[in-house]
């Protein structure tokens, strides 16, 4: 069994990485997101890739630019997930191949988010618009 979540590892850092990873994923939370923000991301996201790719969708969030897009890429990760609704950002992460979940608050992001091809959004800040700003939209 598989849940609809994406786990989010603030903090984590490389040493740790692919073994949270892995109880992770044997709990069913198979997509993973570390923050770039995080201690050494692309060798988080490099270990987890190399060790769990092949269960798990492994990538990074806080992703700004088309230059983490590829540094992620490059680590192995499979996953864009930014804070905003960059087009630039969303078309290279789907020319590289890998899932994009861009930020957006409004109706009109969320519509020019997929239409620039994102897999799926993200309510950012979710707390803002609550629940009945999310059932409105």
């Amino acid at each position: 069994m598989t849940l609809p979540l994406i786990a989010i590892l603030r903090g984590i850092t490389p040493p740790e990485a692919a073994a949270v990873a892995g109880i992770l994923i044997d709990c069913g939370i198979t997509t993973i997101e570390v923050p770039l923000n995080s201690p050494d991301p692309y060798a988080s996201i490099a270990a987890m890739a190399q060790a769990h790719s092949d269960k798990a969708v492994i990538g990074a969030g806080t992703v700004l630019t088309i230059e983490q897009v590829d540094r992620v890429a490059d680590a192995g990760g499979t996953l864009i997930v930014s804070p905003n609704c960059d087009r630039s950002v969303i078309a290279h992460t789907k020319a590289r191949g890998l899932q994009s979940w861009p930020g957006i608050f409004t109706p009109s992001e969320a519509f020019a988010a997929l239409g620039a091809g994102a897999d799926g959004l993200k309510l950012f800040p979710g707390n803002m618009a609550g629940p009945d700003g999310l059932a409105a939209m």
